[in-house]
């Protein structure tokens, strides 16, 4: 079976069958940042890590790379998967919808009972030639059951296609959809899941059929978006320092020890660390939060969780 098939075939899997949870709160200040929890979990007979990544609310890139000598694919039943469930909140101020497109990860930043809360997704992003823009934009318009109105610059890729593509299953933009400032680029659901996680669509940014109906209940008009690229993150938690190094080919020139020092440095956590510990983040690239703390913050670190079932 070629991985063209295996892709098609889980796509469809992935859009009749999803995880029913609803996504995480997850309480923050500024000295924790880092939330979340790291899980481990055993693969069941006939499971992908693609189905394992959207049981989790994880995207493909995100599973891929912590668990990097499993075949996305077959990784076997009985195998133990890391679930990256921990992040470091992004380096820019705590207001809105944040995207870093390093990680393919939106975060939306409100106050609940005045507590500071966040709610994280995985995202499809622009491909290359097509790349979601950074900037600063808002929400200028809600939609559901959105028609798509084919852009031609996609008409003369796939002349096949109508101008507009009505509410359904063929539908490209899923069941809701925010329009940005920037009117060409939506926050919007999908009919290709297989694709969150990935670099795949036009621009525009993707989540789960079951993700987007639970953003766009919760994100009003005119509800701040900053979109950025961020590779590397640096974070605090019960008094320890975290990193979090991200592969990103869109970066380029990117010197990954010298910006973590340099952002420690801004941080005035610099004193704190372990350079070991932080080389061997910069070198594996995992994705996800790294301890780097030499001790002196003092804290106990995180223990290691059992096994996790559903």
């Amino acid at each position: 079976m070629t991985i063209r098939t295996l892709i098609l075939a889980l796509s469809f899997s992935l859009f009749i069958t999803h995880s029913s949870a609803t996504a995480q709160m997850y309480s923050y200040g500024d000295n924790n940042t880092v939330i979340g929890t790291l899980k481990n979990y055993k693969v069941k007979a006939n499971e992908s890590l693609i189905e394992i990544a959207r049981k989790f609310k994880l995207g493909y890139n995100e599973i891929v790379d912590v668990n990097p000598d499993l075949d996305p694919f077959v990784p076997g039943e009985g195998k133990p998967v890391t679930i990256p469930t921990l992040w470091i909140l992004p380096d820019v101020p705590y207001e809105g919808i944040v995207i870093n497109l390093s990680e393919m990860r939106l975060y939306y930043f409100f106050k609940k009972k005045n507590a500071r809360s966040v709610l994280t997704f995985p995202t499809g992003i622009g491909d290359e030639g097509t790349d979601t823009p950074l900037g600063n934009f808002k929400v200028i318009e809600k939609t559901v059951k959105p028609s798509w109105y084919v852009p031609e610059s996609i008409r003369k890729e796939k002349p096949h296609l109508p101008k507009v593509v009505p509410p359904g299953p063929e539908n490209p933009l899923g069941s809701h959809a925010l329009r940005l400032s920037r009117r060409t680029i939506l926050i919007h659901g999908t009919n290709k899941p297989w694709g969150v996680g990935r670099r795949v669509s036009h621009g525009c940014i993707r989540l789960y059929p079951e993700d987007i109906p639970e953003l766009f209940r919760l994100v009003p008009k005119g509800t701040k978006v900053t979109i950025v690229r961020q590779p590397l993150k640096v974070g605090l938690r019960d008094k320890r320092v975290y990193v979090e190094v991200h592969k990103d080919d869109q970066v380029k020139n990117f010197n990954y020890f010298r910006e973590a020092t340099q952002l420690l440095i801004k941080k005035k956590l610099i004193r704190f660390v372990n350079t070991d510990k932080l080389y061997k983040a910069m070198i594996e690239k995992k994705g996800i939060p790294v301890d780097i703390s030499n001790g002196n913050l003092g804290g106990p670190k995180v223990a290691k969780n059992d096994f996790w079932t559903p």
